[in-house]
């Protein structure tokens, strides 16, 4: 395939090099709220709702699935706060268990609707593990528009959501609502999760969202940069991942943009400026250098006192 003469191919990895923004700033958000298995639990839960507004247009038509995802992954969301709230299960207990009943529904319906006429060409089978490739221009420009729209509203919210992060109390005091920040959080991050749902599948969505915020942290300790780092290494394993993907004959887009992602982890791992192996290393051995050759004048000036 050759992506200078295809103007769909250069759509495509254009939405999700924003998808990938827009996951990055968002996973850097979930990353400090310590609510990483959240973006999984709501990923999957996505699934049923999909496969729903499916059966309701009889068709394959994003805005309609787009709709039923973010209903069923809010739906999952109110679902894990409230057995939270009402039982003695605790959060992660909750997120498990909705993300193992949403996703196994899912899959039932999913079956039911490939044994119907025609719905093993419907093509929902790549919502699993992603298939950019198979998006039209109609998907591919509804996704870019509601991806922007998420990097959007994270620009213009945050100072207020930094705030609500690292001092909820001060941000009550100022007047801000935690119940409403709350809320518009989840809702953003469930936009973004439904949105990258069929390039990048519903198992592997958590990993775009994570492994970018988690890489970003081995490079700085501003939080700004942070979101801004974690931004451009979302949206280059989007795009390195599906540009590998359009090589190969129905490779699904997910797991190369994960992959994309995990090479960047290990960059940053190895050579992050803040917390990298090798920055650490290089200090632990100056320190010990210098603890070294402090040593014998230390022992000098003993002997002289004696």
């Amino acid at each position: 395939m050759s992506l200078a003469l295809s103007h769909n191919a250069q759509w495509v990895l254009f939405s999700t090099l924003i998808l990938g923004m827009a996951a990055g700033v968002m996973g850097c958000f979930a990353y400090w709220k310590r609510q990483s298995l959240m973006s999984d639990a709501l990923s999957h839960a996505a699934l049923p709702g999909v496969i729903v507004g499916f059966m309701i247009a009889g068709t394959k038509s994003l805005p309609l699935m787009i709709a039923g995802a973010a209903v069923s992954a809010l739906l999952g969301a109110f679902l894990i706060q409230w057995i939270r709230s009402s039982c003695r299960v605790k959060e992660d207990a909750a997120m498990g268990m909705i993300l193992s009943v949403f996703f196994g529904l899912g899959i039932m319906l999913l079956t039911f609707v490939n044994r119907m006429g025609g719905g093993s060409q419907s093509g929902l089978d790549s919502f699993i593990f992603g298939q950019a490739a198979s998006m039209v221009r109609k998907d591919v420009i509804t996704m870019s528009v509601l991806a922007l729209l998420v990097v959007l509203i994270s620009i213009i919210a945050f100072k207020e959501w930094k705030l609500f992060l690292f001092d909820p109390q001060f941000a009550k005091g100022l007047g801000l609502s935690g119940r409403w920040m709350n809320s518009i959080y989840m809702t953003v991050l469930v936009l973004v999760i439904v949105i990258g749902i069929q390039a990048v599948g519903v198992i592997l969505m958590a990993a775009l969202l994570i492994i970018p915020a988690v890489s970003s942290r081995y490079w700085t300790n501003s939080f700004l940069w942070m979101v801004v780092l974690s931004g451009v290494f979302g949206g280059v394993a989007g795009m390195a991942g599906t540009l590998i993907s359009t090589f190969g004959k129905g490779w699904p887009t997910g797991p190369f943009i994960v992959i994309a992602a995990s090479g960047i982890f290990l960059v940053s791992l190895a050579f992050g400026a803040r917390k990298g192996m090798l920055v650490l290393y290089l200090q632990r051995y100056a320190q010990k250098k210098s603890l070294t050759e402090s040593l014998p004048g230390q022992r000098v000036l003993e002997r002289g006192e004696a």
